[in-house]
């Protein structure tokens, strides 16, 4: 999907890591919650609470999941999941915009 109808937008923005990891909340009138945002090279690591899913819009990064020793890529298209109450690490190679959808389980 690339546009969202009637929904709501907060005005403030997430920001993490000195701004290098910006995001802004998009609710749905169903209740669900997604997050679109923009990621500046560098590394970084976020914890969860729900569930997530990643989908990458642009750039290239490497993720390294809850319980694994490898790190995979990913680029414009692909989407990752995260599970809930875990953590993940993420080196971003380039500018990368993504979608994260949180998940109540």
């Amino acid at each position: 999907m690339n546009t969202f109808e009637n929904v709501a937008v907060a005005k403030e923005a997430n920001i993490y890591f000195e701004g290098k990891v910006t995001s802004r909340t998009i609710l749905f009138k169903n209740g669900e919650k997604k997050t679109l945002g923009i990621m500046l090279p560098g590394e970084y690591e976020f914890s969860t609470g729900n569930k997530e899913v990643m989908e990458i819009t642009a750039g290239n990064l490497h993720v390294k999941l809850p319980g694994s020793e490898n790190w995979e890529t990913y680029v414009s298209g692909t989407v990752f999941e995260v599970p809930a109450n875990s953590s993940f690490k993420l080196i971003v190679k380039e500018t990368t915009d993504y979608c994260c959808s949180y998940i109540e389980e």
